[in-house]
């Protein structure tokens, strides 16, 4: 099995790449210090504990599993967050990804498919979102994304590693098989909100502006399920091992889904009520954002097989039903 250090694997992204990874016939060596990881979802390959700011330690488990490339989910990605403590994340996000281009450096590591996002777009004036649109984040969250991809095509000039960076827009669903899904402590992503408010763990989902210029006031996001991202990183992984890449790519699936929609669809499949109350806007939050795939789907040969919101909505209330009891 060919060795492939996934930093961050012990996530939510992560942890469902390694599983793919796996089945596909690489070995995922997850490198993670759990602070938002969680040991229990490394369990595809090998572990080991580590931050990627280490350069030395990063450069030890490349010595040591000689992986054929590395796969970068390990960033910090709230915007309400990066919005009140910018230093948290370009310690982290850029500083980070820093040193794991200096390990690769130094031990002769060619190939990194990068973690990014669909906030290095900020809030283009056209949709769906190409990659020719000019990237012009609006809160640090997006800006440290932004300054990695920076950073990935100089080390390419300098020092030959190719790479893709993967714009996803809005990550969600869980493993269809239930084995791993959606984690976080605190819980701040839309969808497990929706069910935990469904489920009786929250008195009501908080909606963060019903204000917006679109059809119901809503938040309008492009929901990717999270099979179908790790699948992209794969094949993106293998484009760079190939010696191509060297370019940023968007995930999505090109179809808008208002918080309302979301709201709706869910109380539909599971025949409850969602409780939510509105509250004011967060700073940092686009009115509208949707992908247009064009370019992932001819160029990596990438498809989107599991994120109709059906799929999505039954594979995360499945989990987070289970865990529950």
């Amino acid at each position: 099995m060919l060795p492939v250090l996934v930093t961050g694997g012990a996530g939510y992204i992560g942890s469902h790449t390694c599983k793919e990874l796996h089945r596909n016939g690489y070995l995922p060596i997850v490198y993670d210090n759990l602070i938002t990881g969680h040991r229990e979802f490394a369990r595809w390959g090998e572990f080991v504990y580590g931050d990627i700011r280490d350069t030395q330690q990063l450069r030890h488990c490349m010595k040591v599993y000689k992986p054929q490339g590395v796969i970068h989910f390990a960033a910090f990605a709230y915007v309400g967050e990066s919005v009140r403590d910018p230093g948290k994340y370009f310690h982290n996000n850029v500083q980070g990804t820093l040193s794991i281009l200096d390990a690769m450096r130094d031990e002769g590591i060619a190939n990194i498919v990068v973690s990014s996002t669909c906030a290095v777009y900020g809030e283009p004036d056209k949709m769906p979102i190409s990659e020719s649109c000019l990237p012009a984040p609006i809160n640090p969250y997006g800006a440290s994304k932004l300054f990695m991809e920076r950073m990935l095509a100089d080390y390419h000039t300098a020092h030959g590693i190719n790479w893709i960076a993967l714009r996803y827009f809005n990550a969600a669903g869980c493993d269809p098989d239930g084995e791993i899904g959606e984690w976080h402590e605190p819980e701040t992503h839309l969808l497990p909100r929706i069910i935990g408010a469904m489920l009786g763990e929250y008195s009501c989902l908080e909606v963060y502006g019903n204000d917006y210029p679109t059809p119901d006031g809503t938040c309008i996001r492009d929901y990717i399920h999270v099979k179908d991202l790790a699948v992209a990183h794969i094949l993106a992984l293998e484009y760079c091992m190939q010696g191509k890449g060297n370019r940023s790519f968007n995930l999505g699936t090109g179809t808008g889904i208002s918080i309302h929609q979301l709201i709706r669809a869910t109380e539909v499949l599971s025949n409850r009520t969602v409780p939510f109350a509105v509250k004011q806007r967060r700073p940092g939050d686009p009115a509208v954002l949707v992908a247009d795939p064009a370019l992932s789907m001819s160029t990596l040969g990438w498809t989107p097989r599991h994120s109709d919101l059906d799929t999505i909505i039954s594979t995360a209330m499945h989990w987070h039903s289970r865990c529950s009891t």
